[in-house]
């Protein structure tokens, strides 16, 4: 990575096929686990059926993050950097800013309302608008950096289920608004780590939410689904229906602390207890696996000491107790955030924690519904190594700026400072009118 800064860009904001030009977007997931960055040219957006194409793709070890946070500016920033030179060398295309998809910094959503009154013509851009400026106006977030602005769904005169209330009549319209936050902290921090691998943050997207756009059928969004993502520090969820992001969850538990509870529970390194975790681990009872033995170092330098060795049933109860507790919370906290699903609703699994064996069929048990294991579908031609469930939330990124959905106050405006009441009056002198008609046009 060149000592000189990149230059800030417009790239990032959203391809839009009736504008005169495409940018360049690059997607850069931070992970404790790793870091990955895909980066997608104007010609990889391909409108006859809804894909991608990434023109370059990679993939390193991640440093510097752990517990939902980064602890290690330098370390991080290096990595990022690594990640970025190998997809611009794939794509033999430079980037000077990307948009980041992670599950670190507490992400939380939060719904508010709003109503505004209507006059005897049929509601048109300007009422929405209104009903989106009053709605933003309502967000009190102290220490916190919304992400994403989503409409949920539209209200004529109490009645709901609207999906485009315009050219409708009455004498109220009403608003759900879905906010994304995270930490601010941890957004500052994000953002100075960028600037030390001379990128520029163009925006911050929620993992669950992206790896949702990679991993699921439209059916699924609009019948009811949850994407749960599983990365190595952190386990999110994504509510969706009715096409719309109804909420998301967070955990800061993830395949690291299996890693760390199988080298506590067999006395081997984290590098011994990684090794086992992939090769043999699973999170449910397989046939002959009280007799068979495996092999882990130990841990510390000592050369006269032997490796460990341990029937593969003792891997399984050291896995399973996590991982089923994992779950558990995250079932228990969707139900005590009033999330109902429809019945039949499905759980689609994302991450690179997903793809542990049994997971899925512990997933089923806990939460009494069908699970599948999801991939970044829409970005068919991806190389064996980036098209598993782990690299979901970098394609989704890609995804989302492609085809949306569009978001209701741009992430320029998200990054550039909190939104407070003061706002609103400019809201709807400004051309949020544009940027809802275009809302609309897109993803109504």
């Amino acid at each position: 990575m060149s000592g000189k800064p990149r230059a800030a860009n417009d790239q990032g904001r959203g391809l839009d096929p009736r504008a005169g030009r495409a940018p360049v977007v690059a997607a850069l997931d931070i992970g404790q686990s790793k870091v990955s960055c895909f980066i997608m040219k104007p010609d990889g957006v391909r409108h006859a059926d809804r894909t991608i194409r990434v023109a370059g793709a990679s993939h390193v070890q991640s440093k510097g993050v752990k517990g939902g946070a980064i602890i290690n500016m330098d370390e991080a920033a290096q990595a990022i950097g690594h990640a970025v030179e190998r997809a611009e060398r794939a794509a033999q295309s430079p980037v000077s800013g990307v948009v980041v998809t992670t599950a670190i910094g507490q992400m939380a959503s939060h719904r508010v309302q709003a109503r505004v009154s209507l006059g005897a013509n049929p509601v048109g851009d300007a009422d929405l608008a209104r009903a989106i400026g009053m709605a933003l106006a309502q967000i009190r977030l102290p220490n916190r950096r919304p992400i994403h602005v989503l409409p949920i769904a539209w209200s004529v005169d109490g009645a709901r289920g609207v999906h485009d209330p315009r050219s409708m009549r009455g004498g109220s319209l009403g608003l759900d608004l879905l906010v994304v936050s995270m930490a601010e902290n941890v957004f500052t921090t994000l953002s100075h780590c960028l600037e030390l691998a001379h990128l520029d943050l163009q925006g911050v997207a929620a993992a669950p939410v992206v790896s949702s756009l990679a991993a699921l059928e439209e059916d699924e969004m609009d019948l009811g689904a949850v994407c749960i993502d599983m990365g190595g520090g952190s386990t999110s969820a994504a509510v969706w229906g009715g096409r719309s992001l109804l909420h998301i969850e967070s955990l800061n538990v993830g395949g690291d602390h299996v890693t760390s509870d199988i080298a506590r529970g067999l006395s081997t390194s984290k590098a011994g207890a990684e090794r086992l975790k992939t090769l043999h681990g699973s999170a449910m009872a397989s046939a002959n696996e009280d007799r068979e033995m495996l092999e882990a170092p130990p841990r510390g330098e000592e050369a006269s000491a032997g490796p460990v060795i341990v029937p593969r049933a003792m891997l399984k109860t050291v896995i399973a107790p996590r991982v089923e507790e994992t779950l558990e919370l995250l079932r228990d906290r969707l139900k005590t955030a009033g999330v109902g699903l429809e019945p039949g609703a499905g759980l689609v699994l994302t991450g690179g924690a997903s793809q542990l064996n049994g997971v899925r069929e512990l997933a089923v048990r806990v939460f009494d519904r069908p699970v599948r294991l999801g991939k970044p579908q829409r970005a068919p031609h991806l190389a064996d190594a980036a098209s598993g469930p782990a690299f979901c939330a970098t394609a989704g990124v890609l995804l989302r700026a492609a085809y949306g959905p569009r978001e209701a106050v741009s992430a320029r405006k998200l990054m550039a400072r909190q939104i407070t009441a003061a706002d609103a009056p400019r809201i709807h002198r400004g051309n949020v009118v544009g940027r809802v008609a275009g809302w609309l046009r897109d993803n109504l």
